[in-house]
């Protein structure tokens, strides 16, 4: 199975993030996109100290009528901070038959170099890099952190393949501008989310009270 793996803290999942994982999934002909809850996220903690089940819960509820996505809670299953090369080691370890491609958008590809062990990914999985607003991959061997670019090379305009095997395919069509951030002070606001996110996130966040202050 050629299995995407999308993580994040989802607080909470909006509508760029399933576009971002519809897009990987059609352009890297992906069989599943497997979402990932954060647990306890290295670079940042989770505003409003929202639950890890209660984003979880969200992700179902977001991905409910797509056969196509499916969610994990294994973050939640080990402790210390949530690093991605872990997860990924983990998901290897469990399925050994699948092969990973990790869904990062652009802004956290210019910014890999700031990864826990982040020159252990490229072994570990493929990735599959979707663009977002104001975060333009233009060299993407040059724009990779220096000490891993000499393992790479370009197989393609928009394709770069790893001395491992794997690669890094880069997806220009999703870049729908809407961040976690924003929607949480909308709800702080008393204003509506709809067309925001799915309808049954936001009738969970508004029968939870979540984000209100």
């Amino acid at each position: 199975m050629k299995l995407g793996i999308l993580g994040g803290t989802f607080n909470p999942i909006h509508l760029a993030h399933l576009r971002i994982a519809e897009a990987a999934r059609e352009s890297a002909e992906l069989d599943q996109v497997l979402f990932i809850p954060a647990m306890d996220p290295p670079h940042k903690p989770v505003d409003g100290a929202i639950p890890f089940q209660q984003r979880l819960a969200m992700v179902a509820l977001a991905i409910a009528d797509n056969p196509g996505f499916g969610i994990s809670d294994i973050e939640a299953r080990r402790v210390g901070k949530s690093y991605t090369v872990e997860t990924l080691t983990a998901l290897r370890q469990q399925r050994a038959d699948d092969a990973l491609h990790f869904i990062i958008g652009s802004d956290s590809f210019l910014e890999l170099g700031l990864w826990h062990r982040y020159a252990e990914l490229f072994a570990l999985a493929s990735l599959v890099v979707v663009a977002r607003p104001g975060s333009l991959v233009t060299d993407p061997i040059q724009q990779l952190p220096e000490p891993v670019q000499p393992s790479f090379s370009q197989e393609g305009p928009r394709r770069l393949r790893h001395s491992s095997g794997n690669t890094i395919q880069f997806v220009e069509d999703s870049r729908l501008e809407i961040s976690s951030s924003h929607l949480r002070s909308l709800v702080a606001a008393g204003r509506s989310l709809r067309y925001l996110v799915p309808s049954a996130v936001e009738n969970y966040i508004a029968q939870k009270g979540l984000y209100r202050t």
